[in-house]
């Protein structure tokens, strides 16, 4: 297990759906303990009669070296026990994972997550898209 580095603090990501051509966005907050990782999320809902609404969740999962993974359950009466699976690879900077999201059974996509005030959202949603 890397020990020089840590996860824990507010990130931006970015996601994209498998049919939509703009990329959603979201915001993390990680608590990384030990080989565990905590947190929230708080995205607005891209379309659709819920846009616009701003959407949370809670996340956990590990972190084993560079790799990272977590399940994001979303909060609420119509969502609930909705989960996202996340799998990604952390950079050896410590400033981005990217990887893989799932619902197990129907649909999935890439996304990418920055440490907040090192990169700007917007240029991470060009490196985002041209991948």
């Amino acid at each position: 297990m890397l020990t020089d580095s840590n996860l824990t603090g507010v990130w931006q990501g970015l996601y994209s759906y498998p049919r939509a051509l703009e990329p959603g966005l979201f915001t993390v907050t990680l608590i990384e303990t030990g080989t565990s990782l905590s947190g929230s999320t708080s995205e607005v809902w891209p379309r659709g009669k819920r846009a616009g609404d701003t959407i949370l969740s809670f996340l956990s999962g590990h972190r084993r070296d560079y790799d990272v993974d977590f399940v994001k359950t979303y909060e609420g009466p119509d969502k609930p026990n909705h989960s996202v699976h996340y799998d990604g690879t952390l950079t050896g900077d410590f400033l981005e994972i990217e990887g893989l999201w799932h619902i197990p059974g129907q649909w999935s996509g890439r996304f990418l997550m920055i440490r907040s005030g090192t990169k700007s959202v917007a240029e991470a949603r060009r490196k985002f898209q041209r991948a």
